[in-house]
């Protein structure tokens, strides 16, 4: 072949594959201006968020084959702030927030100023909240404690009391907190185990309340700024939870004393010569239930090296406890929210969850709770 016919042929194949280059990058500049598209978006933790979207004939046609459907609401023993037929009725069409939640759970207690200003914020803009109360011990089964604890931390949503876990075992739950976001199909577009991502479930919730709104053919709310609510701060290396019945310590090498757990029979604990981290020991004459230990003795004591800047109990019945800390009197510094004020005394007065250290910063210390008062019920000790 000539020189000159090679060369126009080389320049001839260069024009084409310019042309070519050119059309694949006008036609990919063309594809990016089109309007953004709804996505569902899977996260580590398997959650499941919704972004915003500008194509209602998009929003409508999600494939939400992969989602499961929340299931029914059943097994309650009692409805409060609702009746079965209203609560059937308020769920049709709403995004509900299902929350798996019981009221001596701190982890649970810590999430429910967020809720709370959730329902104020967007009960109006069709979002409903659901508490499920799935109780850990039997005295959380009573309506009147149940009823005193929303009074407490002012929930005015509906509560129900799923006293045999019927609920929880339908949504195939395993945890406190968790929480599930149904969107107005009934479709679960959300689940968080535990504390935090207050953010990002808002978020969610705004997207599914704009998605419901473009559904309905109404007008959807204005962004609104999230909720501003200071987050609990937890350490980074802490005591876990400590539990007094046999029942829940199961597996758990806690208890201290020599004596051991001994299931349903009265137990007289004498003093322990060292304490050993992150294990209770206790004094005295106490009973041994699957939910807790029962001081039997006039008194007794317990004591505890842990780490931690929050310290929790849950109790039953009437009893005067003295906080010892450090092998002295607990200061105002250490003081948890139920200690009377200027005194190192905690008095129960029902069955629940109690505050009894609260420091501004993470350490190791010696507790001993001094208790005067039979038939007082110990559960268990929380840490944050």
């Amino acid at each position: 072949m000539k020189a000159e016919l090679k060369t126009a042929l080389i320049v001839g194949i260069v024009i084409v594959t310019g042309i070519g280059m050119l059309s694949i990058v006008f036609s990919t500049l063309d594809e990016g201006a089109q309007p953004p598209t709804t996505t569902d978006t899977g996260t580590a933790d398997g959650t499941t968020t919704t972004t915003n979207t500008e194509n209602v004939g998009q929003v409508l046609n999600i494939d939400k084959s992969r989602f499961k459907t929340a299931p029914d609401i059943v097994g309650i023993a009692h409805y409060l702030n609702t009746t079965p037929e209203e609560l059937a009725q308020e769920i049709e069409g709403k995004v509900v927030l299902y929350d798996i939640w019981t009221y001596s759970c701190i982890n649970c207690i810590r999430t429910l100023p967020y809720i709370t200003a959730w329902d104020d914020k967007y009960a109006d803009q069709g979002l409903l909240i659901i508490g499920i109360h799935s109780p850990e011990f039997e005295f959380e089964k009573d309506p009147q404690n149940v009823q005193m604890a929303m009074e407490k931390h002012g929930i005015t949503y509906p509560v129900v009391l799923d006293n045999d876990k019927e609920t929880w075992k339908a949504f195939e739950n395993r945890y406190w907190p968790r929480k599930y976001i149904a969107d107005n199909e009934g479709y679960i577009r959300y689940d968080h185990i535990g504390e935090g991502a207050y953010k990002e479930t808002e978020q969610v919730i705004q997207d599914l309340l704009k998605e419901r709104a473009l559904s309905m053919g109404i007008q959807a709310a204005s962004a609104e700024s999230l909720v501003d609510i200071e987050e609990f701060e937890h350490s980074l290396f802490r005591t876990p939870e400590l539990y007094f019945g046999y029942y829940f310590a199961q597996n758990r090498n806690q208890l201290g004393n020599q004596e051991g757990f001994q299931p349903g029979r009265i137990v007289s604990y004498a003093p322990p010569t060292d304490l050993e981290l992150h294990k209770f020991y206790v004094i005295g004459d106490w009973l041994n239930l699957d939910g807790s230990m029962k001081l039997v003795s006039e008194t007794g004591t317990i004591k505890l090296l842990y780490i931690a800047k929050q310290v929790n109990i849950v109790t039953e019945d009437n009893a005067d406890l003295e906080i010892i800390l450090d092998e002295g009197p607990l200061q105002q510094e250490h003081a948890g929210t139920d200690i009377m004020p200027g005194t190192n005394i905690l008095q129960t007065s029902g069955a629940g969850l109690y505050n009894i250290i609260s420091s501004d910063a993470s350490s190791l210390h010696t507790l001993e709770i001094r208790v005067t008062g039979q038939d007082f019920q110990m559960f268990t000790f929380t840490f944050g």
